[in-house]
């Protein structure tokens, strides 16, 4: 062993005898303890390893090398640093140094390497070896860092290694190509017809394997490009009995067939055979999947496909159970007897142990919701999620929302029972789809009229339930509550109701952005009391409006009410105050025409007194969206306070409400609030011209420099006073003065918290330990909350999931708006060819026989046995569809042993002579053959352009 140091502070030669071997430093490694103490060792070994591996000595550099892979494979370790000493060990006599250098460089070598060119002269001459070892590491190096650089230039190489006659040579040059087509879509030009040679011969499992391989990624990008290639796929669906292999032609045609429907009758038959014969789950399964996605035309392959289905479901292994939930999903689309028949095992599915089937389950179920089946679908859903854990509960709740709501709610007939499900989704345990139920809540209050009323009483339900304030998942939830219940409170059964749920003292538990919400409510609430207290005849003639979709509705919490409603009510197990709420109240009110006596002097005048109190807290709020809503309110209310409370009995008999000045300010606020929200199209913005000489962008470039001082909240919603000490202008609020104002509103809240437990006591929850009764209450959707009670819901699912005819009864489905979606303007997108186009059109122009024959000569022999002449025999100048029927019918046997006595008659040419040869019109061609090398060629070609003349790939008669 030399140890010289080389004069570069390399190790002596006493280090390079006692140099750490690999296995040292993985138990060094192990040794020490994660943290500190194992980054201080590694940190030494790369010390080491930095001095061994500038040895001149090749056995301490691979050594070194090996030992920085490994870190850098494990650890993470850069070692970009040492590309040049990778390469180095490449050039190595020494196959182990030279795997090692190799195995760096598929590890750590980037495009951006800059040593990464010095590589290219060392992968030609591995790759020209006669030790097919090194031809091996040359490839399998290079399909790891191919550039369109490397591809280029080692193209010839891989043309010539692809009629090697060593298999462990051509198999793994095959594999190759996939990477080299992709980096330099031209080598399809040279290699792709040796490709098919490869694909023809059977000699070898492993390289057709390897070769169906390339074609089948290929085949996934472009299908339509291998069309004219069926035939030898057919005769290796046929013949071939490796089961990978048939996998692949399997995709392979599941791709040609939904372009060429013709494949299916020839097809199916073969697949069928294999799927009765074959002990092999893997390739039972592709066959299922073949014939439920592309042949599900023929009815007795898709029973038997069905039936192979029923068997994977029926396993006890839980992969195979797996695979036939998903492929009972491949086939609900096209033939919904398929999942009725095994609607039993995908129920019980739903509970399942494992997390992927139960998934797959719910996918099904919600693959077989239409209108007929909705309800009793989503009812059987609820109950799995009230017993699921919280992410699959979400799960279930994620995906009836997104069903429900799928082609703007065209599955829903009933939008009474879809407002009331969202109201009992938002009372499920573990609910975190708060953001959703609100969009939708809102959503179909604007699209749905008939649906209002239902949807306040859904609003009012949640809202006035002081726990649900101590969920922070549906907060987004109450914030569509109070939304609803403000905007469309000519639907209320009781406003006053709902402006004590919108003051109640513990809306304090709300974000900023919720309760801006709340208090803008509280005032459309407030502007529809004063108005309908001031101006009781306009307001039954303003909403006589909204009742003319049904005049004969009658607003009631009673169910009895409902009797056209078929659909899916809160379950009393879930929800125990639907009894006694329904039992304290009794009285029934129209929603199109309130009861004058409902709004009394006193009632308006208590409700006045009610906003006073409850928000003085909030008048000096530090967020400006609430300061700024309750300055309104306050304004709003002490208006009315003064003008009402200054006349008494006798006087207000003789001043006419119509010409107070509150009276005319009600009128103006009322008139502007009673416009309807109509939902917005996608593209209202892009449909607004922008004005000429408006620069938008003009004023935003200094906004970095302009807000550099400001620090935004850290909550959503923006405020211009900081919660803390501040000083502006010799001002300063003291903290001292922010607890004394905590205090005071605590001492209010305590006192309006009991008056609300007076009045509201049936809502709170009974609480035994003293933590939950300081609060007052326990936090909604507790998750330790369990229901031991509830059936088995097979029995109900079962019947749940039969198709059922619509009830003669049942109200019809109310208007639901909908926006001009085809309007949005459209937007232009510059399209560049991708290297998948470039890949497709190589492919068509060599199956086409649009390549010129001169690239067949590259290796000095012919490029194609059989396929040269067979797949150019195509008439060009037709255009018709006819083409099918006009070419050659025959037997593949046949046109096999045609073309081997076409391959041995024709004569090899000669360099530098000019060779006669018949084209497919029989008529005599001059080619020159060059003497250049076959890569000076593709550059030329590639130098030169591509002249692709689009046709139709032609399939012949005797596969159809």
């Amino acid at each position: 062993m030399s140890g010289g140091s080389g004069g570069g502070g390399g190790p002596s030669l006493m280090d390079s005898l006692f140099q750490r071997t690999l296995d040292d430093l993985i138990k060094g490694i192990r040794i020490h303890v994660p943290g500190a103490a194992q980054s201080t060792f590694i940190s030494k070994s790369l010390d080491e390893i930095r001095r061994e591996i500038k040895s001149t000595d090749l056995q301490t550099k691979s050594t070194a090398l090996q030992k920085l892979t490994y870190l850098h494979s494990l650890h993470g370790i850069d070692m970009s640093w040492a590309a040049f000493h990778a390469v180095e060990l490449t050039s190595s006599p020494s196959f182990i140094h030279k795997k090692t250098g190799y195995l760096a460089a598929s590890l750590s070598f980037r495009p951006s390497t800059d040593v990464l060119l010095l590589l290219t002269n060392q992968l030609r001459k591995d790759l020209s070896s006669t030790n097919q070892h090194e031809v091996s590491l040359a490839l399998e190096c290079l399909s790891v860092i191919c550039t369109p650089d490397f591809a280029r230039d080692l193209t010839p190489d891989i043309f010539t290694l692809l009629a090697s006659s060593k298999n462990f040579i051509r198999k793994k040059s095959i594999a190759c190509l996939l990477m080299v087509f992709s980096q330099y879509p031209d080598a399809v030009r040279v290699c792709f017809k040796r490709l098919v040679e490869n694909l023809e011969g059977t000699d070898n499992a492993q390289t057709l394997a390897a070769t169906v391989g390339v074609f089948c990624e290929l085949a996934s990008k472009e299908p339509r490009s291998y069309l004219p290639l069926a035939p030898e796929f057919y005769r290796i669906l046929v013949d071939s009995r490796n089961n990978w292999v048939l996998i692949k032609v399997l995709k392979i045609f599941a791709k040609l067939a939904k372009l060429e429907p013709r494949l299916a009758k020839k097809v199916v038959e073969p697949i069928c055979d294999h799927m009765k014969r074959s002990e092999a789950k893997s390739l039972v399964f592709e066959c299922v999947r073949t014939i439920v996605s592309s042949f599900y035309e023929y009815e007795f392959a898709v029973k038997l496909a069905v039936a192979k289905i029923r068997e994977f479901l029926l396993d006890s292994d839980l992969n195979l159970k797996y695979l036939g939930l998903q492929g009972l999903l491949l086939v609900a689309p096209n033939h919904s007897w398929a999942v009725l028949e095994n609607k039993e095992v995908v129920i019980k599915s739903l509970s399942d142990v494992d997390r992927n089937i139960k998934l797959e389950a719910l996918r099904l179920v919600m693959s077989m919701v239409s209108d007929d089946n909705v309800v009793e679908i989503c009812r059987v859903l609820i109950g799995y999620a009230l017993k699921s854990d919280p992410e699959f509960c979400n799960e279930i709740l994620r995906s009836m929302l997104l069903t429900c709501s799928r082609n703007v709610y065209e599955i829903i007939i009933d939008f009474d029972w879809y407002a009331s499900l969202l109201g009992e989704m938002a009372r499920i345990p573990h609910c975190q789809n708060g953001e959703e139920i609100e969009y939708q809540l809102i959503d179909i209050g604007m699209r749905v009229k008939d649906v209002r009323p239902e949807l306040v009483r859904v609003g009012r339900d949640l809202l006035i339930d002081p726990a649900l304030l101590g969920n922070p998942f549906i907060h987004r939830i109450l914030s569509a509550a109070a939304w609803v219940s403000g905007e469309y409170v000519w639907f209320s059964r009781n406003p006053f109701e709902i402006m004590e749920a919108l003051l109640q003292p513990r809306t304090n538990l709300l974000p900023p952005s919720i309760r801006a919400v709340y208090i803008h409510s509280a005032f459309k609430v407030l502007s529809f009391c004063l108005h309908s207290f001031l101006l009781p005849n306009k307001t039954a003639n303003s909403l006589s409006k909204f009742a003319d979709m049904e005049p004969d509705f009658i607003y009631s919490e009673s169910e009895g009410e409902f009797p056209e409603t078929s659909g899916l009510r809160p379950h009393q197990e879930f929800n125990p105050r639907d009894l006694s709420e329904k039992n304290a109240d009794n009285a029934t009110i129209s929603s199109s025409s309130l009861k004058n006596d409902t709004f009394t002097r006193e009632s308006v005048v208590n409700m006045l007194t009610l906003i006073l109190t409850s928000l003085s807290p909030l008048a000096g709020s530090h967020d400006v969206e609430i300061e700024e809503r309750v300055r309104n309110l306050f304004g709003l209310a002490q208006l009315a306070q003064e003008e009402i409370c200054c006349h008494d009995d006798r006087k207000e008999m003789m001043v006419d409400r119509d010409d107070l000045k509150t009276s005319i300010i009600i009128r103006l606020i009322n008139d502007a609030l009673s416009e309807d929200f109509g939902p917005v199209s996608l593209s209202a913005q892009e449909r607004v011209p922008v004005p000429d000489g408006l620069v938008l962008e003009e004023n935003l470039s200094k906004l970095d420099i302009i807000c550099a001082d400001v620090q935004l909240p850290k909550s959503k919603s923006f405020s211009l006073v900081r919660p803390s000490l501040l000083q502006m202008d010799g001002d300063f609020v003291s903290s001292r003065q922010n607890e004394e104002e905590s205090e005071t509103s605590a001492a209010e809240s305590t006192s309006l918290l009991s008056e609300h437990r007076k009045r509201h006591g049936l809502f709170y929850l009974p609480s035994d330990n003293n933590q939950n009764a300081s609060t007052g209450f326990q936090p909604a959707n507790d998750p330790n909350q369990k229901d031991n009670d509830v059936e088995d819901l097979v029995k109900l699912t079962e019947e749940s999931l039969v198709l059922k005819r619509k009830s003669n009864l049942a109200r019809p489905r109310p208007v639901v708006v909908k926006l001009d979606e085809g309007g949005r303007l459209p937007i232009t997108v510059k399209k560049t060819q991708s290297t998948d186009d470039l890949i497709s059109g190589a492919v068509r122009d060599v199956l086409l026989g649009n390549e010129a024959s001169s690239q067949s000569n590259q290796s000095g022999k012919p490029s194609s046995r059989r396929r040269g002449k067979a797949l150019s025999k195509v008439d060009q100048g037709s255009e018709s569809n006819n083409n099918m029927e006009n070419f050659e019918i025959g037997n593949s046997s046949k046109r096999r042993s045609k073309h081997r006595i076409h391959g041995k008659d024709k004569k090899h040419p000669s360099p530098g002579n000019d060779v006669e040869g018949r084209d497919e019109n029989g008529e005599v061609n001059k080619q020159k053959s060059g003497s250049r090398h076959g890569r000076h060629k593709a550059r030329q070609r590639a130098d030169g352009g591509i002249n692709v003349v689009v046709q139709k790939p032609v399939i012949p008669d005797f596969l159809l």
